[in-house]
C-alpha cells in the first residue's frame, strides 16, 4: 500500500509537468496516436523530468501489484490527483476551494477504507485466454486512438483520456499475470509493452489539445474501472471477511474524489499582458 501511494505521488506530480510541456509544442497532425508529437514534448525538460517521475512510479506500482489486489492499487492511482491538487496548491500558487479541500479528504477517506477492508491478492493464475485478450485491447487502444484523431476537441479529449486510462489498466492487469519477463512467447509481455506505449502517446496528444480536465477524467475512469473488475473476477482478488461493502465503499469514494479532482491536469494559463499606457 505504502508503494502504491509513492506512485500516486509521482504520477500525481508528473502529470502538470507534462501537461504544461505539451501546450508549449506544436500540437502536430492532430492524430490520436502523434509519435512526432511526443519527440517534441520531450525535448521539454518539464516533460522529461515528468517522464523521470513516471518511470519511478511505474516500479512501485509493479511492487504495490505484486502484493495486493488491483482495485486497490488502481484507486491509489487514482488518488494521484488529489496529489496534484495539493502540489498545486503549494508550488503553482493554485488556490483550492472549500469544495475542492473537501475532494481531498474524501479520496483520503476512500483509501483508508479500502486499506481497512483489502484482502490478500488473488492467486488464481490468468488463463491464455485472458492474456491474448489484454494484448488485443491494448491494440484496438492504438486503433481507437487513431480514429479520434478526427473528433471535435470535447469528445476528442475524452476518447483519448479513456482510451489511454484503459491501456495503463492493461500495464497494471498485464503486470499481474507476468509469469517471467525472460518468457518471449508470453502475450502478457507484449501488452503490457503496447499497452503502456499506447497510453503515454495517447495522453499526450489528449494534453496537447482539447480540456485537459475531461481527459483526466476519462483516464482516471480508464485505468481503475476496468482492472478492478479483472482482478476480482478473474484472478481472485477479494476482501476481507465480511467486508466487501466497505472495499466498494471506498473505491467508490476515492474515484468519485478524484474525478473531482480531475481539473488539476490542467496547467495554469499564463497571465494577461498588460495593455499599453495610453
Amino acid at each position: 500500500m505504502i508503494c502504491a501511494l509513492g506512485a500516486a505521488v509521482c504520477f500525481g506530480t508528473a502529470s502538470v509537468l507534462q501537461a504544461v510541456a505539451t501546450r508549449a509544442v506544436e500540437p502536430g497532425s492532430g492524430s490520436g496516436v502523434d509519435a512526432a508529437l511526443f519527440l517534441r514534448a520531450a525535448r521539454q525538460w518539464r516533460y522529461l523530468l515528468g517522464l523521470a517521475l513516471d518511470g519511478a512510479g511505474f516500479v512501485l506500482q509493479i511492487i504495490a501489484l505484486r502484493h495486493v489486489p488491483i482495485y486497490v492499487v488502481g484507486a491509489a492511482l487514482a488518488a494521484s490527483l488529489a496529489v496534484t491538487a495539493v502540489v498545486a496548491s503549494r508550488l503553482m500558487a493554485v488556490r483550492l476551494s472549500p469544495a475542492e479541500w473537501c475532494a481531498v479528504g474524501v479520496v483520503c477517506a476512500g483509501l483508508l477504507l479500502l486499506g481497512l477492508s483489502s484482502g490478500a491478492e488473488g492467486t488464481e493464475s490468468a488463463s491464455l485466454a485472458l492474456k491474448l485478450g489484454l494484448l488485443g485491447a491494448a491494440v484496438l487502444v492504438l486503433l481507437v486512438g487513431v480514429a479520434a484523431g478526427g473528433l471535435p476537441d470535447g469528445p476528442r479529449a475524452l476518447v483519448l483520456g479513456l482510451g489511454s486510462g484503459t491501456g495503463f489498466g492493461v500495464v497494471e492487469v498485464s503486470v499481474r499475470v507476468i509469469d517471467s519477463v525472460g518468457d518471449l512467447a508470453d502475450p502478457a509481455l507484449y501488452a503490457l509493452l503496447v499497452g503502456g506505449a499506447a497510453g503515454f502517446l495517447l495522453l499526450t496528444s489528449a494534453l496537447a489539445r482539447g480540456s485537459v480536465t475531461v481527459a483526466t477524467a476519462g483516464l482516471v475512469l480508464g485505468e481503475t474501472v476496468g482492472p478492478a473488475v479483472v482482478g476480482v473476477v478473474w484472478l481472485g482478488d477479494r476482501t476481507r471477511e465480511g467486508l466487501t461493502w466497505l472495499a466498494v465503499a471506498g473505491f467508490a469514494v476515492a474515484v468519485a474524489g478524484s474525478l473531482a479532482l480531475s481539473r488539476f491536469g490542467e496547467p495554469t494559463p499564463p497571465p494577461a499582458p498588460a495593455p499599453p499606457a495610453a
